[in-house]
C-alpha cells in the first residue's frame, strides 16, 4: 500500500500531521470553541428562502467579488468602512491562507506570540514560509515593549496578533498593536475572531485602520453568529491590501450559496448576537466555579477558559469523556481548555469536573 514516503512530497511537508481537534459523538463538545447554540428558527428560514433564490442561478458562477456580502460585511463592522475595504473567505483561515499566499513564501517569516491559535504555524509553512515564536508573560499578556522588541528582533513580513489570544482568551491592548506596526516593516494582522465576546466597551483594532496600509483586522462568522458550519470569515484593510489579496485567491472562491447565506445571517446580526450574552454569562459562569473548585481560570474575553491547576490533564480529559463531556487539551502543562455552551452543557462540565476532584 502506497504511503506518503512513496510520494514526491515537499521536503519541509515529511513528518508533519495534519490538523484535527478530536471528534467523537459525545452529547456534550465544548472542545473546538464553537457556538452551541443552534442558529434561531426564524434565521434559519430566511436563510433557507435566501440560498433558495441563488440556486436557481446555481448553473452560472458566483459574483466574483462577493459585492452585496461585502456590502454587509461593511455596514455591519461599521467605524466608515466601504465594501472595496473588505475581503471574505471560506472561514478565517482561507483568510490568513490568502494573507500567508500574498506576503509570504520561501525566504519569508511570519511571526506571533506563543502560545497562540494553533493554525498559524501551519498555514505559514503550507505556505513555504518559516514560522516564528515569541514569547509572552506568564499570565500569557504582552506589553507594548516587549512585544515591539520582539518583532523589531525577528523583522517577520507577516505579525499574527490574537485578540482575545486562543487558546488563552488573553486580551491584547491597541497599545501593543500600534507598537507592534511601528516595529513591523511586514504586514500585521490582528486575528478578531472572538471580538464579539469582548466586553461591549473594549475598542476594536478597527480603530487603527486609517492611515496603517499594512494592518489588516480579521473576523469570524463561525463563533457569535453560530456560522461555523457555513465557513465564512472576513477581512478589513486598506483597499490596497485587498488588491494582493486577489492576486492569489482562487476565482469564485465563494460560492453563491455561501454569499447568500452570509449576506441573510448578517441581515439577521440582532438575533443572532442575542446569543452572545447568554455565552458570555456562561464563561463567567464557569470561570467562577473553577475558582470555587480550587482550579485557576485565565482572564477571558472570548467564549472559552483556559484553567491551570489540573494535576494530570490527561487523565482529567478522559475521565471528562468517560462521562460524556468533550474538553481540549491544548498541550500546555496543568491545563485544559472548555468552551462555554449553553446553560445545560455548561451545568453537564460543571458537575462532572466537580466529580472529578483533581486540582491539584
Amino acid at each position: 500500500m502506497t504511503s506518503l514516503d512513496d510520494l514526491p512530497l515537499r521536503d519541509d511537508l515529511r513528518g508533519l500531521t495534519p490538523y484535527g481537534a478530536p471528534q467523537a459523538p459525545l452529547p456534550v463538545a465544548l472542545n473546538v470553541n464553537e457556538n452551541t447554540h443552534p442558529v434561531p428558527d426564524a434565521v434559519a428560514s430566511d436563510i433557507l428562502d435566501d440560498i433558495a433564490v441563488a440556486l436557481r442561478d446555481v448553473n452560472r458562477y458566483p459574483d466574483r467579488e462577493f459585492t452585496t456580502l461585502r456590502e454587509g460585511f461593511a455596514e455591519y463592522l461599521g467605524h466608515g468602512l466601504s465594501a472595496d475595504r473588505i475581503w471574505a473567505g471560506n472561514g478565517s483561515n482561507e483568510v490568513l491562507q490568502h494573507i500567508a499566499q500574498a506576503f509570504g513564501g520561501p525566504g519569508r517569516t511570519a511571526f506571533g506570540f506563543a502560545p497562540t491559535y494553533s493554525m498559524y504555524p501551519l498555514i505559514t509553512q503550507g505556505t513555504g514560509s518559516t514560522w516564528v515564536a515569541g514569547t509572552r508573560q506568564p499570565d500569557y499578556t504582552l506589553s507594548a515593549e516587549e512585544a515591539a522588541e520582539q518583532v523589531a528582533a525577528a523583522d517577520p513580513d507577516i505579525v499574527l496578533l490574537c485578540s482575545p489570544n486562543n487558546p488563552t482568551g488573553t486580551p491584547l491592548g491597541l497599545d501593543v498593536v500600534e507598537a507592534v506596526y511601528e516595529a513591523s516593516r511586514g504586514v500585521v494582522v490582528v486575528d478578531e475572531a472572538y471580538q464579539e465576546f469582548a466586553p461591549r466597551d473594549a475598542p476594536s483594532a478597527l480603530t487603527l485602520l486609517d492611515g496603517r496600509p499594512r494592518l489588516a483586522v480579521s473576523r469570524t462568522m463561525s463563533k457569535a453568529f453560530a456560522f461555523a458550519g457555513a465557513r465564512v470569515g472576513y477581512l478589513a484593510a486598506d483597499p490596497a491590501f485587498i488588491d494582493a489579496l486577489r492576486l492569489v485567491r482562487l476565482p469564485y472562491h465563494l460560492s453563491a450559496l455561501t454569499q447568500a447565506a452570509a449576506v441573510a445571517a448578517l441581515r439577521n446580526a440582532e438575533t443572532m448576537l442575542a446569543m452572545v450574552d447568554e455565552i458570555v454569562e456562561q464563561r463567567d459562569r464557569i470561570t467562577a466555579t473553577l475558582e470555587a473548585l480550587g482550579y485557576a481560570p485565565h482572564e477571558s474575553w472570548s467564549n472559552f477558559v483556559l484553567f491551570g491547576g489540573v494535576s494530570d490533564p490527561k487523565a482529567t480529559w478522559q475521565s471528562l469523556y468517560d462521562k460524556g463531556i468533550l474538553v481540549r487539551d491544548v498541550g500546555i502543562a496543568g491545563h485544559l481548555r472548555v468552551t462555554a455552551g449553553t446553560e445545560a452543557e455548561t451545568t453537564a462540565f460543571l458537575d462532572a469536573l466537580a466529580s472529578i476532584e483533581s486540582a491539584s
